[in-house]
């Protein structure tokens, strides 16, 4: 197998740039083994996660052992076609998914103590 390197002396990166990606728009129905076989071309894989419910289906979190390796499959499978789906490949960043989280989750708790204390938002007059 061949893996294609990026490494060119002491090339700084963007400071998005990390190891973890999030692949978005993936067939409901691939498998480990062909994302294994799309992802494996750019450098040693340490994990992948593929979505399963309903919320996290056509998603997927590929970790590379190698920050270089992250880079050059962004680079090279961004827009790649499977199955006649386009991936969305990106770097994964934290701040932005938790931030998605705390959202939903503080919406969850004010609904709670609106339900708790018989507060309503709708105006019953």
């Amino acid at each position: 197998m061949t893996t294609i390197s990026l490494r060119k002396g002491n090339t700084r990166l963007p400071p998005e740039v990390n190891r973890v990606l999030y692949v978005r728009n993936l067939p409901f129905n691939i498998t480990s083994e062909e994302m294994y076989d799309i992802f494996g071309k750019y450098g040693a894989i340490r994990q992948i996660r593929i979505g399963t419910n309903k919320d996290t289906r056509g998603t997927a979190f590929v970790v590379y052992e190698d920050i270089y390796d992250a880079k050059t499959a962004v680079d090279h499978l961004s827009g790649f076609n499977v199955a006649n789906r386009y991936l969305i490949v990106l770097y994964y960043q934290q701040a932005k998914m938790s931030k998605k989280f705390d959202q939903k989750k503080k919406e969850d708790e004010i609904a709670k103590m609106q339900e708790k204390y018989g507060v309503s938002t709708k105006d019953n007059k």
